[in-house]
């Protein structure tokens, strides 16, 4: 399946604001970053477990255990961002 990942704030600027990523159905947010992690030293860097990091699925906050769904937008940010 084909999600898109946005990033926002100090993510945006290490990472770019968007990409496409291909997943196994059923994987979760944190499948999703752990994926995101392996794929370069700059997501490692960015995405890194032990950063405090919000995410959102399809707009909504969640959790690392919401299950994805095909065409699902994700965004990741700091637990604060300016405006």
């Amino acid at each position: 399946m084909k999600i898109s990942v946005r990033y926002f704030a100090a993510l945006r600027e290490a990472l770019g604001a968007e990409e496409s990523v291909q997943l196994v159905s059923g994987s979760t947010l944190g499948g999703l970053r752990d994926q995101l992690i392996a794929t370069s030293q700059r997501h490692a860097a960015a995405l890194r477990r032990g950063r405090l990091l919000r995410c959102a699925l399809n707009q909504v906050l969640s959790d690392e255990s919401a299950v994805l769904d095909d065409g699902a937008e994700v965004a990741f940010f700091p637990p604060v961002t300016g405006g």
